[in-house]
C-alpha cells in the first residue's frame, strides 16, 4: 500500500483473506490497498494478457538489482512464492529467463516474504526515481521535525 503498487494474489491460498484476519495482522490500512485475488496461475495470466513476470527465487541466476527496471516500458510484474515451497515448477519453467535472486548465505533456504517484497519493490522504485512517492514527511509537514525540536 505504501508504494502504490497493485497486489495480485494467486491462489489457492493456505490462509484466509477475511477482514478479521487481515486486521489481526496489523493491516488496518487494507482498505487503501489495490488488490485482486485469482484462484489460479492460469486465471491470473489470462486476465492480465499474459504479462512478463520477474520471478524472485533462490533458483535465479541473476541478482534482482542487476536488472534495469527503468528501461522496461511495460507494467512490471514481480512474483514471489511461499516461504515454504517457493514458486511452482510451471511458473519457473515459463519464465526461466527472468528468474532473479536475492543474495544470501548458502545455508539459507529463503527470506521472509514481506522482507523479500520490500527489497525488490523498493529497488524497482529506486531505479525509477521513486516516481509518485513522497520523499519528505507529507502527513505532518515537511518541516515538522524542525518545529518540534526548535530549529
Amino acid at each position: 500500500m505504501a508504494t502504490g503498487s497493485f497486489l495480485h494474489i494467486i491462489g489457492p491460498l493456505t490462509f484466509e483473506l477475511s477482514d478479521k484476519t487481515l486486521k489481526r495482522t496489523g493491516l488496518d490500512y487494507i482498505h487503501q490497498l489495490k488488490w485482486k485475488y485469482y484462484g489460479s496461475y492460469d486465471l491470473f495470466m489470462s486476465e492480465n494478457n499474459r504479462p512478463t513476470l520477474y520471478c524472485i527465487t533462490r533458483y535465479g541466476n541473476r541478482v534482482y538489482s542487476e536488472v534495469d527496471f527503468n528501461a522496461i516500458k511495460e507494467d512490471i510484474y514481480l512474483i514471489f512464492g511461499a516461504e515454504s515451497s517457493g514458486l511452482s515448477d510451471i511458473i519457473l519453467s515459463d519464465h526461466r529467463d527472468r528468474l532473479l535472486r536475492i543474495p544470501m548465505v548458502t545455508t539459507a533456504r529463503s527470506l521472509n516474504v514481506s522482507n523479500t517484497v520490500a527489497l525488490v519493490v523498493y529497488e524497482v522504485l529506486r531505479q525509477q526515481g521513486f516516481a509518485y512517492l513522497s520523499t519528505f514527511e507529507a502527513i505532518k509537514g515537511k518541516d515538522f521535525l524542525s518545529k518540534k525540536i526548535g530549529d
